[in-house]
């Protein structure tokens, strides 16, 4: 697979190409979104702050992963979120998403994380199944407890 081999953690330079990616995502499922600038600015301050790892895929690229972690009471490593993952319409379905996952994990087990969750929605059937396919549950307790809900709210 050749989208395994451009994957790569992105840096400050990329902030706008990651604004791009990020403006298309949420333009796609019809989620407001602040101007590309703006975002690309604020990836920018993530990237140089620490507060979020992205990952890239391909030259252009088609697609991104965002990474969050956070201290645990937990475990005594770090949390990591899942924050965002979106590959481009047009290169779904050749293993991209898959390796954007597996950088992210990775990058969240190199960082000393110990955990990671994530959210989607209920009708992204393909994500669920890709998740899943990866060993992530919604389940309580494991595969056979109650369904695990995110709720959301603006402050």
């Amino acid at each position: 697979m050749g989208e395994a081999k451009s994957i790569r953690i992105a840096g400050e330079q990329d902030a706008a190409e990651l604004a791009r990616l990020f403006t298309d995502f949420n333009h796609e499922f019809d989620e407001p979104t602040p101007d590309p600038v703006v975002i690309a600015g604020r990836i920018g301050e993530h990237i140089r702050e620490g507060h979020s790892t992205f990952v890239l895929a391909g030259e252009r690229p088609d697609g991104f992963s965002q990474l969050r972690l956070r201290p645990s009471l937990y475990v005594a490593g770090l949390e990591a979120h899942l924050q965002e993952l979106y590959v481009v319409p047009d290169r779904r379905g050749h293993g991209i998403g898959r390796a954007l996952l597996e950088a992210s994990i990775e990058a969240a087990r190199r960082a000393g994380a110990e955990w990671m969750d994530l959210g989607t929605s209920e009708d992204d059937t393909a994500a669920r199944g890709l998740y899943e396919s990866a060993g992530f549950t919604n389940r309580e307790g494991g595969r056979e407890g109650p369904v695990m809900y995110v709720y959301e709210r603006d402050l």
